[in-house]
């Protein structure tokens, strides 16, 4: 799999330095302009800083929490005393605005590069208003409206203000149809963005517009529109399992994914999510140190949302750590052999009974007691699975990652939830349980969904179930109104502290911004 990818999009050796005097000369060059806007999307998602990975995606929701004990608090995901100076803030801005950069870059010189022809200018630009017109999703989101900055800057500026909410989304929108215009149908090397992309992208700019006091209910009909034609171009792969199988990367359910690969050179920083929601389960003996953890926990809650026959729990994390090495368990006390191969750590579904746990050789850990010091370690928990990437190395965070697989970014599995949540938005409750009935089938749950059970609640939950660790949680959440209500119901920390307010649902802009605008752009109300 891996010998084939270097036929892939960024399978190649990426000039993140070129002057435009160089690009204007060599048509090639502007492959690699646009080239440096994949390389920026990419390892701004895979890698931030080694102390917040994924830390604006899911952790502070209700399906992950800090991992800790129960006690202290945190800025991300407790919202205590988070501020302008709320360094991941800050961060997450600068990795956007980096983007935005590079894509306008690649826009504003592509008429200035001898020999292109129009197709290739065409396309280049398409995809760079692709991962514009996503960074500044991003970026209103999280912050609000945002200064529109849609041209390259050649020269010092300090005066930038903040665009209005409904602006940046009419750019987004105006961005998204200019990319659904250009580039191609099917990706001339794989990893490319395609129409589908662009549709599976708008689907959900059309679906979050659509909550805004600007947005119509015709947002609800487009969003749905082209949830549905992303289904029918890309059909569920059969099983989760098979979904998310090492050998199975490319199949027909995915849209999009930035892609890594065995070179080490264009691979960048690697892919870092197998390293995701682990837990220091080497401290425990018979477990070698494979992979660190990063990021937080699952919560208890999101554990609790599968039903015994919902194939995608088993897909999707452990209950059982296998010993990687020969060591010394104890049966009621008594110490006995235990070969490599058979279970160190067992994390049971429902409470098993102390006489029950002194009779096991291995490891017991209880639901209820994740949280709680064994000795061992502050907390454990059952793994993330789905992302393992098994012959990478151990690294720390701080190293780089080195994971080869492929990240998938969007899939038809979202689809089917966009266009769910869409039609219930719609009052089309038929509609919206038929596209839940569909997904959670792959799943094995082959009860179909009554139309009087779809509510926002239903389709989150799903969603939990889906698409946990792959696409933006706190979004989510956000934009059905539902972060409050869910996190302190669902995020044992940040209930412990009930902390979260209104002024959250949108974060802080960072101080550093602010002042090198000189105050131009303006802070978040109550920060």
């Amino acid at each position: 799999m891996f010998n084939t990818s270097c036929d892939s999009y960024l399978e190649e050796e990426n000039k993140s330095s070129i002057t435009i005097e160089t690009a204007s000369s060599d048509s090639e060059t502007f492959n690699q302009l646009v080239a440096s806007v994949y390389e920026r999307a990419r390892e701004t998602t895979t890698h931030y800083r080694p102390d917040m990975y994924y830390t604006l995606e899911d952790l502070g929701t209700d399906v992950v929490t800090r991992r800790s004990t129960i006690q202290g608090t945190d800025e991300i995901n407790d919202y205590v005393n988070m501020n302008s100076f709320t360094w991941a803030v800050g961060v997450y801005w600068a990795n956007q605005y980096s983007i935005i950069s590079a894509a306008n870059t690649a826009i504003d010189n592509a008429e200035n590069i001898a020999d292109l022809t129009d197709s290739e200018k065409a396309i280049g630009i398409g995809e760079s208003k692709f991962f514009r017109a996503w960074s500044y999703f991003n970026l209103v989101e999280n912050y609000g409206g945002v200064p529109l900055v849609l041209n390259q800057v050649t020269t010092g500026q300090t005066q930038y203000t903040r665009d209005s909410e409904e602006a940046v989304y009419t750019q987004i929108v105006q961005d998204l149809e200019d990319a659904l215009a250009s580039v191609n149908s099917t990706a001339s090397a794989y990893g490319r963005v395609t129409k589908d992309a662009v549709r599976h992208l708008l689907s959900k700019v059309f679906l979050t517009r659509g909550y805004k006091s600007f947005g119509t209910s015709s947002d609800f009909t487009e969003a749905a529109s082209l949830a549905e034609t992303v289904i029918t171009n890309h059909p569920l792969v059969s099983s989760f399992a098979s979904l998310v199988d090492i050998g199975n990367q490319r199949n027909s359910e995915v849209i999009f994914s930035y892609l890594f690969g065995s070179n080490s050179v264009s691979r960048g920083w690697g892919n870092s999510k197998h390293m995701l929601y682990k837990f220091r389960f080497y401290d425990y003996p018979g477990l070698e140190k494979t992979v660190q953890g990063l990021g937080g926990m699952p919560t208890p809650f999101y554990y609790s949302l599968f039903e015994d026959n919902d194939k995608r729990a088993a897909a999707t994390f452990t209950r059982v750590n296998y010993a990687t090495e020969d060591y010394i368990g104890y049966e009621n006390g008594t110490p006995v052999n235990v070969a490599a191969g058979d279970t160190a750590i067992y994390f049971p579904k429902t409470v098993w009974t102390p006489t029950q746990i002194a009779a096991k050789r291995y490891k017991v850990i209880n639901p209820g007691t994740y949280f709680q010091n064994d000795g061992v370690t502050n907390t454990h928990f059952p793994m993330f699975t789905k992302f393992d990437d098994p012959t990478i190395t151990f690294t720390q965070p701080d190293q780089s990652s080195q994971g080869e697989r492929d990240m998938v970014m969007m899939r038809s599995g979202e689809a089917y939830l966009i266009a769910a949540e869409a039609y219930f938005k719609l009052n089309n409750s038929v509609d919206a349980a038929a596209r839940l009935t569909t997904l959670r089938s792959r799943a094995g749950l082959t009860t179909a969904v009554a139309s009087g059970d779809v509510n926002l609640d239903f389709i989150l939950d799903e969603r939990a179930r889906e698409l946990t660790g792959e696409v933006n949680r706190w979004m989510d959440l956000k934009r059905t109104g539902k972060l409050i209500e869910r996190v302190l119901a669902h995020n044992p920390h940040a209930a412990l502290n009930n902390a979260l307010k209104e002024k959250h649902l949108v974060r802080p802009i960072p101080q550093t911004e602010i002042d090198a605008s000189e105050q131009s752009i303006t802070q978040n109300p109550n920060y």
